[in-house]
């Protein structure tokens, strides 16, 4: 499945459009990861295990639109966009999206 984040795929042809695909994963906060934030926090730095926990969130819903672009007929995502929300305190939504296209 070729994913880009722009309007087509460089060389290719657009040659049937299925429509808007999507995908998407909520996510809790791990008490574990929040003590480390928490010391992070004082003394600055990356905090790995939010860094981990959105990549894996990022490739879980992105795993979902391919399935569901895929179950279209699609070999392609364009347009590929992420947002995200806040469901719930301690939980947030990583939602991926873009429209499912066949390029020859």
């Amino acid at each position: 499945m070729i994913l880009t984040n722009i309007e087509s795929v460089p060389g290719k042809n657009i040659v049937e459009h299925f429509g808007v695909v999507s995908g998407s994963t909520v996510r809790a906060k791990h008490v574990g990861r929040d003590i480390m934030a928490s010391l992070k926090n004082l003394v600055g730095g990356e905090l790995k295990g939010y860094t981990e926990l959105l990549q894996d969130s990022r490739d879980e819903a992105t795993n979902r639109m391919i399935a569901q672009a895929g179950q279209l007929g699609a070999n392609a995502i364009v347009n590929v966009r992420f947002a995200t929300s806040s469901v719930a305190q301690g939980a947030s939504e990583l939602y991926a999206y873009g429209t499912a296209v066949r390029v020859e």
